[in-house]
């Protein structure tokens, strides 16, 4: 890989999610020009935050398991090697997962992770074909 996003440790992804996509994509949209891409996913639309023809984030409806309580908020992506082996670790160093690793299309892996001071991450890895 040469995109330094798909390196471990680096911050790869940032995502909305909102109780109303449509006031979002037309405020974020305004604010900071992002073309922004509706992409059907299982369950769901998922809304693909462009600049130019660079992916950014994306943004979404809040997930019904989610708190009412909960706000909007922005989340971030952190990438991994290898999710599975980065959740047992994170067990070993004391933190929670929130999240359990989860597939997002044939593509990319991630979990949800709390360190021991409470803060919530998630961490992502993208799969790669040999050429």
């Amino acid at each position: 890989m040469t995109d330094i996003s798909q390196k471990q440790g680096a911050f790869s992804w940032c995502e909305l999610m909102t109780t109303d996509t449509a006031a979002a994509k037309d405020f974020y949209s305004q604010l900071f020009g992002w073309a922004i891409v509706d992409r059907p996913m299982p369950g769901m639309m998922y809304h693909v935050l462009n600049v130019g023809d660079q992916s950014v984030g994306g943004l979404m409806a809040m997930p019904p398991e989610i708190p009412s309580t909960v706000p909007p908020h922005w989340g971030v992506y952190v990438t991994v090697d290898d999710v599975d082996a980065s959740v047992k670790l994170v067990e070993e160093l004391g933190g929670k997962i929130k999240h359990p690793p989860t597939d997002i299309d044939s593509s990319m892996r991630f979990a949800l992770i709390q360190d021991p001071q409470g803060a919530l991450l998630s961490i992502i890895s993208y799969k790669t074909t040999a050429a």
